[in-house]
């Protein structure tokens, strides 16, 4: 288990070399100290933030969030199946229904979601079910109300459960494929096993069928991650996902198809197998989850580390120094997700004491915050 202990200075942080399929053994390579929001504009003119407004609280581990056509947003309850929906200019998050099936463990429960981009007539929301005996993705049906919940088709199921390290993420890709961030169920073999969808990125289609590109012939479409709960794409297509490291490196990588990420025998720049990250990040600091694009960087969210992290990215590539935003002011941050008007949404994850790395609730807890992404210059 990783115990949440701050570390006595700020941990160095390391950029992998250019995305190859290099076999040679990576050594940890020390390049740069993290910046605060404060430098970011004398760090190369990235993008910056402005003040956070808070859009409601009083949320019960929330975990997942999907934005629909009017701009307000559901987010999903991990530990009690609730999805609830938030005006687009903040208020009451109103209870829309529970989801069915749903079985909570220190990490499982109701976990991403992702809306139909016919949202508007299909009334479709996609849903990270942890249950038994798998777990599973599912279709819901949002009532034209907003008042009730009904699950309408199971898309995936298969996925093992645990009790920890699920992954959990969803996402609709520009390819209008569901991708799907999965744990390896704690047994770090699964992640290089290529009959388990665990420690695997997935890829469908929305009816649940298997894209005719996918390099497996299955859902799997990369292979060798142990616990992926962010997932986002560039403006070019250029797919990222954000990866739990166990004691050394977290990573964000750049997803390619059929590729091999490396866990277990590689854990960030520690290990000579897989393709090598684009940032690798120390537990202490990160413990990452929800990530999203936005004006030249992705931004991530810290569990552990307690912070909103900004990752400059030029497509595959690393662009600049990371920098870190609110460190310890709002705890653990679970969700990023950019909102229909460029802002970014971020979901606090105080509340959820039953996982690793908690912190004490704030009074209001927890919370969704409005942040707008400044352009450089």
């Amino acid at each position: 288990m990783r115990l949440n202990q701050p570390s006595a200075a700020i941990a160095a942080f390391t950029m992998a070399l250019a995305l190859s399929a290099c076999t040679a053994e990576r050594e940890p390579e020390p390049r740069y100290s993290p910046s605060t929001g404060a430098d970011a504009s004398a760090d190369g003119g990235q993008a910056t933030l402005g003040e956070p407004v808070e859009l409601t609280n009083g949320l019960d581990s929330p975990w997942g969030l999907a934005f629909l056509p009017d701009g307000s947003a559901l987010v999903s309850s991990r530990l009690t199946a609730e999805i609830r929906r938030i005006p687009a200019d903040g208020g009451e998050a109103a209870l829309v229904g529970v989801v069915p099936g749903v079985q909570t463990s220190a990490e499982g429960g109701l976990l991403g979601l992702a809306a139909s981009p016919d949202f508007a007539t299909d009334r479709t929301v996609f849903a990270y079910v942890s249950a038994s005996p798998t777990n599973r993705i599912v279709a819901l049906r949002i009532g034209d109300d907003f008042q009730s919940v009904t699950e309408t088709r199971v898309l995936l199921e298969g996925i093992e459960t645990a009790d920890r390290h699920h992954g959990g993420r969803l996402r609709i890709g520009p390819d209008g494929h569901l991708w799907i961030g999965t744990g390896d169920a704690f047994e770090p073999e699964n992640a290089a096993t290529d009959d388990s969808l665990n420690g695997k990125i997935l890829r469908i289609g929305l009816d649940g069928s298997i894209p005719d590109d996918n390099p497996s012939g299955t859902a799997i479409y990369s292979s060798g991650h142990r616990n992926v709960q962010g997932l986002a794409f560039g403006p070019d297509g250029t797919a990222y996902a954000s990866e739990l490291g166990h004691r050394t490196w977290d990573e964000v990588n750049v997803l390619e198809a059929g590729l091999d990420y490396g866990w277990p025998e590689t854990e960030g720049v520690e290990g000579d197998t897989g393709e090598p990250p684009i940032f690798t990040i120390h537990p202490d600091d990160a413990s990452p989850s929800g990530i999203a694009y936005a004006e030249g960087s992705l931004w991530m969210g810290a569990l552990g580390g307690q912070r909103l992290w900004q990752l400059p990215v030029d497509g595959p590539d690393a662009a600049g120094d990371p920098i870190e935003h609110f460190v310890g002011e709002y705890g653990r941050i679970r969700t990023v997700e950019v909102a229909p008007d460029g802002a970014l949404w971020i979901v606090t994850s105080n509340t959820d004491q039953a996982t690793w790395g908690g912190t004490d609730p704030r009074p209001g807890d927890d919370r969704i915050l409005r942040i707008e992404v400044l352009p450089a210059g």
